[in-house]
C-alpha cells in the first residue's frame, strides 16, 4: 500500500454547484471515468484505504516483549553471572526470558490473525460508473472523480457529492453517533455548514437506508473525514497499562532491594573474616537470586491463557497487557446502540383510533409475540382496526424482512430499521408481507423527505385504490379527517409514548384516493381516516442489564456515552441501571459549557452524556483519567476512535465496528455486547489475581533463601545452602510450581471485589501481612532445624541436603498457600489445578534423584538420607501450612462476624 498520498487543496464541496463539483474533479456524471483515467488516479492519490496502525512483524512483537523494567533487571543479573562465570546462571535467565518472550510474541500474532480475518470478512464492494457501465469493484480501488450508484443497504465507499437523490436516507451513526438516519438532498448549502448539516454529501462509512441516489467522490483514503479521524488516532498518545506502571514500580524496588542485599550480605561476611573474594560470590549469587526470574514467564502465561479464555468467549485480545488492565477497570464508558441495546428497533406499543393502547411483546426483528391490551393477549384475526394499521404499516414501507435459511435462527432485515420494525409487528399480527404487497402492488409514491417527516404510497388491487401516509404525528394528523379526531388526544398520547424514549409514527389511510405524486401532499389534506399510532424502542439487551448489575457489585461504574438524545440515553440506562437515584445526564451543549474542574467534580454524579461529538467523547475518557479511575471504553464509529486509543482499554464492535475503531482498540468484541465486556473484566480480575499469587510465592522462595543465609552468617553458622542448592531451588522448585499457579481458575468471588486502585504496587499491604506471616515460619523452622541437626553430630553433608530439602519442602507448601488468601486449601479442590498438581509431583520427583540418585550427588553436594527422615521433614516443613490454615480460618470468622 501508498503511504505517500499528493495532498489535495481542501475545497467546500457541499457550497458548490453539481457542474462546478464535476469540473473541478474532472468526472462526468454520464459515462464516469475510464479505466486508463482510473490508474493515473490510483497512481496520483493512492489506494482509497486507511493505514492499519500498530501492524507489527513477529520480530517487532517478539522484541517488544522485553520492554519491562522487571526484563531488564534481569538482564542485568544474567550479564553479572555470565561475567562472575556462573555460566548454569546465566542460561537458565536467558531461556526464561526467550521462552517468555516467544509465548508473548505468538500469542498477540494469534490476536492480530483474528482481526485480520474480520477485516477481510468486511472487505467493501461498491458500484460505479466507469466507461459508460455499471460496475462493481472494491471501494479500496475509488478515486475522486468516480461517480458512485447508491441504493437502500449499500455502504459508501468513500466521501463524495451528491448528484441526485431520491428519497434518500443516510445513517450516519459510524461517524457522528446519531442513530437515527439523515435526509439528503442535492441542495447547494453555505460555506460554513458544520461537517454534520451537509445534507448533499455522504460521507465513508456511513449506509443508505432508504432511496437511491448518484455522487461523485471527492476525497478518498486519508483525505475522508474518517481518515482525518484516522490520523488523530494515530497521533493520540496510548497512556501506560497499570500493569506497565506496576511493574516498572516493581522494577526499582527490586533493584534497590538487590543492591541493599549486596551491600549487606558483604558486610556480615568481611566483619567475619570471610574472605572478599568469597563472600563476594556469595552475594552476588544471593542478589541474582533474589530476582524473580519467573516472573515473567509466569506473568506471560497468566496473560495468554486469560486472552484464550476471552478469545472463546467473544472478546479478542490484541495486545496481552489489556487482559490485566480490563480487571483493574473501574469505569466502563459504553456506547448505546447494539452494545447496551439489540440494535433492531422494536414496536413496543400502540394506539388504535378508539383509543385503545395496546402492548406488544416480543423483542427484535423475528415476528414471534402477540398484542396485549389490559393485560389479556387479543387475537388480532378479530380485530378489523388493528389488522387494517398493521396491514397499512407494510404497504407504505420499502423495507424487506427475510425468514432464515435452513438451519438459521437469524432474522435477515434490509432497509430503514424503523421500516423494518414496521414489518416485524405486521407478521405478529399475522399479516403475510409479500401476499399482501402483490394483492396491493404500489403504482405511485411521494418518497420520504426530511423536511416534510412523512411519506405516501398509492396501491391498487383491481378496481380498488388505497393511499396510506405514516410520518411524524403531527405531520399525518394534519391530513386527516378532523371530525374522526379528538381534539388534541392523539398527539398527547403521542407525546406521552416520546417521553418513554419511543420514536412515535402515525399512519392513515385514504380509500378511493388518488395520490398526486408531483403535487404533494396538499390533495391529500382533510381526506384521510387516522389508522393508529406505533411506538419503537431500540429494546435494551436483558443480558446488558444482569451484565451492569455485575459490575455495580463489583465497583465498576458504567457510564453510557452516545450520540442519541438525553431523553432516549436517559430512559435506556434507566432501564438498564445505570442511572442511579440523583444522577445527572448532561448533554453535549451543557458539555460544552462547562469547565474542567467543574466536569471534574461532577463525573461522580453524571452516569449518562448524550448528543456528544468526537472530541467531547475524548475530553470524558481524560477527564475520568485525571480523577485516577481506569478507563475502559466500548465504541464501533470512526466518531469513537480517538476516545478508545486515548483510554486504557478500548473495546471495539467487530460486528458492527469500523476498521478505524478496531485499529484504535485493545480489544474486539465478535459479539458486540455489553455482557462480553464484563466477563473479559472477570477473567481480567483472574489473571491479575493469579499474578499475585505468583509474587506471592516468589517473593517467600526469595526473602527465605536471603533470610536463611543472612541470619546464618549473623549468628555465626555455617552457611546452611551451597550455591548450586540455592540455584536448584529457584530454578525447578519455582519453575515447577510458578507458572502452574498462574493456571489457577476462577474462586467465585472476583465481581464481588473492589477493582485494582491505580496506584497500587504489585506487591501490596495484605500481601506484606501475608509475608510476615510465611517467610518468618519458614525461616525459622530452617534455621531451627539446621542448628539442631548440626549439633547432633551428624555429617555436615547430610545436615545440608536435609535443610535443603527442607527448604524446598517449605515452598511445595507455600505453592499451595498461594492458591487464596482466604479459603482452605481443603475446600478448594485441592486437584482442581491439575497443572499445580502435576508441578508438585514433578518437583517432588526431580528432589528426589538429587539426593539419592549418585550421578547428581556430586554436583549438588548432597547425600542420600534416610526415607523416614524424609518424611518426617515433610511432617515438620508442613507447619507453613498449618500456619496459614490458620491465619484464613481467622479471617473467614471476621468476614461472617
Amino acid at each position: 500500500m501508498r503511504t505517500e498520498r499528493t495532498q489535495r487543496v481542501s475545497v467546500a464541496w457541499h457550497a458548490l454547484e453539481e457542474g462546478a463539483v464535476l469540473d473541478a474533479l474532472g468526472g462526468d456524471a454520464r459515462v464516469g471515468l475510464s479505466e486508463e483515467e482510473v490508474a493515473l488516479r490510483l497512481a496520483k492519490y493512492g489506494r482509497n484505504t486507511l493505514p492499519e496502525s500498530g501492524r507489527r512483524s513477529f520480530w517487532q512483537v517478539l522484541l517488544g516483549q522485553f520492554a519491562s523494567p522487571l526484563i531488564y533487571l534481569l538482564l542485568l543479573a544474567a550479564a553479572i553471572a555470565l561475567a562472575m562465570g556462573h555460566r548454569s546462571d546465566f542460561w537458565v535467565i536467558a531461556l526464561v526470558l526467550l521462552l517468555n518472550a516467544v509465548i508473548g510474541a505468538i500469542q498477540e500474532g494469534r490476536a492480530e490473525g483474528s482481526i485480520v480475518a474480520l477485516r477481510r470478512l468486511s472487505e467493501l464492494q461498491v458500484t460505479v460508473l466507469r466507461a459508460g457501465g455499471l460496475r462493481r469493484v472494491p471501494a479500496a480501488e475509488l478515486v475522486p472523480g468516480d461517480v458512485l450508484v447508491l441504493g437502500a443497504g449499500d455502504q459508501v465507499g468513500a466521501d463524495a457529492r451528491l448528484l441526485e437523490a431520491v428519497g434518500m436516507e443516510v445513517t450516519e451513526a459510524a461517524l457522528t453517533g446519531e442513530s437515527q438516519p439523515v435526509g439528503k438532498d442535492v441542495e447547494v448549502l453555505p460555506e460554513a455548514t458544520e461537517v454534520s448539516e451537509r445534507l448533499n454529501l455522504v460521507y465513508a462509512g456511513t449506509h443508505l437506508t432508504r432511496g437511491r441516489g448518484r455522487a461523485v467522490v471527492v476525497a478518498t483514503g486519508m483525505e475522508t473525514e474518517v481518515g482525518k479521524i484516522a490520523r488523530s488516532v494515530l497521533e493520540e498518545k496510548k497512556v501506560g497499562t497499570p500493569l506497565e506502571m506496576r511493574l516498572r514500580r516493581f522494577g526499582h524496588w527490586l533493584a534497590a532491594g538487590a543492591l541493599l542485599l549486596l551491600v549487606v550480605v558483604l558486610g556480615l561476611g568481611l566483619s567475619r573474616g570471610i574472605p572478599f573474594a568469597q563472600i563476594f560470590m556469595v552475594a552476588v549469587s544471593q542478589m541474582v537470586s533474589m530476582v524473580p526470574e519467573g516472573l515473567p514467564g509466569a506473568m506471560t502465561i497468566a496473560l495468554a491463557v486469560g486472552m484464550r479464555r476471552m478469545a472463546r468467549r467473544g472478546a479478542l485480545v490484541r495486545r496481552l497487557a489489556a487482559v490485566e488492565t480490563l480487571g483493574s477497570t473501574d469505569i466502563i464508558c459504553s456506547d448505546k446502540t447494539g452494545t447496551l441495546t439489540r440494535n433492531e428497533l422494536t414496536v413496543t406499543v400502540l394506539l388504535l383510533p378508539d383509543g385503545r393502547s395496546m402492548g406488544v411483546t416480543g423483542v427484535g426483528y423475528a415476528p414471534e409475540g402477540g398484542f396485549l391490551f389490559g393485560g389479556v393477549e387479543v387475537d388480532p384475526v378479530k380485530e378489523e382496526a388493528l389488522r387494517e394499521l398493521l396491514e397499512a404499516a407494510a404497504l407504505c414501507n420499502d423495507a424487506h424482512l427475510k425468514a432464515p435459511d435452513s438451519g438459521g435462527a437469524t432474522w435477515r432485515a434490509q432497509g430503514d430499521p424503523t421500516e423494518v420494525a414496521l414489518l416485524t409487528v405486521a407478521g405478529k399480527g399475522g399479516v403475510e408481507v409479500e401476499a399482501l404487497r402483490r394483492r396491493w402492488p404500489r403504482r405511485g409514491e411521494i418518497p420520504f423527505d426530511s423536511g416534510e417527516k412523512r411519506m405516501a404510497t398509492e396501491h391498487q388491487d383491481g378496481v380498488l385504490v388505497r393511499v396510506v401516509v405514516k410520518g411524524a404525528p403531527e405531520r399525518v394528523l394534519d391530513l386527516c379527517d378532523p371530525s374522526t379526531l379528538e381534539d388534541g388526544a392523539i398527539l398527547r398520547v403521542a407525546e406521552r409514548f416520546a417521553t418513554q424514549a419511543l420514536r412515535v409514527l402515525a399512519v392513515a389511510e385514504g380509500r378511493g384516493e388518488d395520490l398526486d405524486c408531483a403535487g404533494g401532499f396538499e390533495g391529500l389534506r382533510g381526506r384521510l381516516r387516522f389508522l393508529g399510532l406505533l411506538g419503537q424502542e431500540d429494546p435494551p439487551r436483558e443480558e446488558a442489564r444482569l451484565a451492569v448489575e455485575e459490575c455495580q457489585r463489583a465497583g465498576i461504574r458504567p457510564v453510557m456515552v452516545t450520540g442519541d438524545h438525553a431523553a432516549t440515553g436517559r430512559a435506556i440506562a434507566s432501564a438498564l441501571g445505570i442511572l442511579r437515584p440523583g444522577d445527572l445526564v448532561v448533554d453535549g451543549p451543557t458539555l460544552e459549557g462547562m469547565e474542567e474542574a467543574e466536569l471534574r467534580s461532577a463525573l461522580g454524579r453524571i452516569s449518562v452524556f448524550a448528543r456528544v461529538h468526537p472530541s467531547q467523547k475524548l475530553r470524558i475518557v481524560r477527564a475520568f483519567q485525571a480523577g485516577g479511575h481506569v478507563v475502559a471504553m466500548t465504541g464501533d464509529g470512526v466518531n469513537d476512535a480517538a476516545a478508545l486509543a486515548a483510554s486504557h482499554v478500548g473495546i471495539a464492535m467487530g460486528g458492527s465496528g469500523t476498521e478505524v475503531a478496531k485499529e484504535a482498540s485493545q480489544v474486539v468484541l465478535t459479539d458486540d455486547n455489553f455482557a462480553t465486556v464484563v466477563m473479559a473484566v472477570q477473567e481480567g480480575r483472574l489473571v491479575y489475581q493469579n499474578l499475585q499469587k505468583v509474587v506471592l510465592f516468589l517473593f517467600a522462595t526469595s526473602i527465605d533463601e536471603v533470610l536463611v543465609l543472612v541470619l546464618a552468617l549473623g549468628l555465626g553458622l555455617p552457611v546452611p545452602l551451597a550455591a548450586v542448592q540455592i540455584l536448584w531451588i529457584n530454578v525447578v522448585t519455582e519453575g515447577a510450581v510458578t507458572v502452574n499457579l498462574a493456571m489457577e481458575g476462577l474462586e467465585g468471588d472476583e465481581m464481588r471485589r473492589p477493582p485494582t486502585r491505580l496506584g497500587e504496587g504489585l506487591v501490596t499491604r495484605p500481601m506484606v501481612w501475608r509475608l510476615a506471616l510465611m517467610v518468618p515460619c519458614s525461616v525459622l523452622v530452617v534455621l531451627a532445624f539446621f542448628d539442631w541437626r548440626g549439633k547432633s553430630g551428624l555429617p555436615f553433608e547430610q545436615v545440608q541436603t536435609e535443610t535443603f530439602t527442607l527448604v524446598a519442602i517449605c515452598q511445595w507448601f507455600n505453592a499451595l498457600n498461594c492458591r487464596s488468601a482466604v479459603r482452605s486449601v481443603w475446600s478448594m479442590e485441592v486437584f482442581r489445578n491439575g497443572w499445580l498438581v502435576g508441578g508438585l509431583l514433578l518437583a517432588f520427583v526431580l528432589h528426589g534423584l538429587v539426593v539419592y540418585w549418585k550421578p547428581l550427588n556430586g554436583i549438588f553436594y548432597t547425600v542420600p538420607i534416610p526415607a523416614a527422615d524424609f518424611a518426617r521433614l515433610i511432617l515438620l516443613g508442613s507447619i507453613v501450612l498449618w500456619v496459614e490454615e490458620l491465619r484464613k480460618w481467622r479471617v473467614r470468622v471476621r468476614f461472617r462476624r
